[in-house]
């Protein structure tokens, strides 16, 4: 694992509930296959998808090849920020990203959001233990939130990173009202780096209207950035339903 997240439960985007559902999916049409040898195309479906996402469950941990781990280095790297104040992870999950932003500026204090929903095995108490193992619990704090409407005044925060979240926020059917939301507490003068499936024109439209429209905002600066391109990524992992889609907007409000 990336030294940052050395010392923390990071997580796997691949939940074991998706492995164990697929592999009983299997079992259960090649039984029914013995009386109905049609179903044998089911089971050999679900074998080939418990196949794949075990495989990707294991190229995402730190024995794998720990490309989760790379794709969080790639938010924070984008992230033009000199440490000094105040930062947002939006939707952190187990904390990785609010620790290693926190590990990277020692004068700043980050605070993670997160719903923790029952679909993923994250929560608020694995936060605060991952936080005190790296060190740096008095420099960080996690609260329950929905990124579509934060708990926070406009221009709180100094800088902000998101990673994977925003096309997962039920409670928003416009994705880009998330980033604008991202945006609003962030204060004139602070950084931005944000990684989503923003190559899914079905949530964010084109790109370059998307960059655009975030300009319109009043925005000093916005790029993007393919990240589904880089390199360490496996040609496997590269397709549209895992992080085939996925890039970084970065810049300065």
């Amino acid at each position: 694992m990336a030294k940052e997240f050395a010392n923390t439960d990071c997580g796997n985007w691949v939940s074991t509930k998706l492995i164990y559902g697929s592999a009983v999916l299997s079992v259960l049409f090649f039984g029914l296959s013995l009386l109905h040898p049609a179903l044998i195309i089911g089971a050999v479906l679900f074998l080939t998808s418990l196949t794949y996402f075990a495989y990707a469950r294991y190229a995402f941990s730190p024995r794998g090849g720990d490309i989760q781990a790379k794709l969080w280095e790639l938010v924070l790297d984008r992230l033009n920020w000199n440490g000094e104040g105040k930062a947002l992870d939006i939707g952190c999950g187990n904390g990785p990203l609010t620790i290693a932003l926190a590990q990277r500026h020692p004068d700043a204090h980050v605070t993670g959001i997160d719903t923790w929903g029952k679909a993923w095995d994250y929560s608020k108490a694995v936060c605060e233990r991952n936080a005190e193992a790296a060190g740096v619990a008095e420099r960080t704090g996690f609260q329950k939130a929905s990124a579509s409407a934060l708990p926070f005044e406009d221009g709180f925060f100094d800088a902000a990173v998101s990673n994977f979240v925003f096309h997962e926020v039920s409670d928003a059917r416009d994705k880009r009202e998330l980033i604008r939301e991202a945006l609003r507490v962030i204060k004139k003068g602070g950084h931005f780096a944000f990684q989503d499936l923003f190559l899914v024109k079905g949530l964010y439209g084109e790109v370059d209207d998307l960059l655009k429209t975030i300009k319109g905002w009043g925005i000093a600066e916005v790029a993007f950035v393919d990240t589904s391109a880089s390199d360490f990524i496996p040609a496997a992992l590269k397709l549209p339903f895992m992080v085939g889609k996925i890039g970084i907007i970065y810049g300065t409000k």
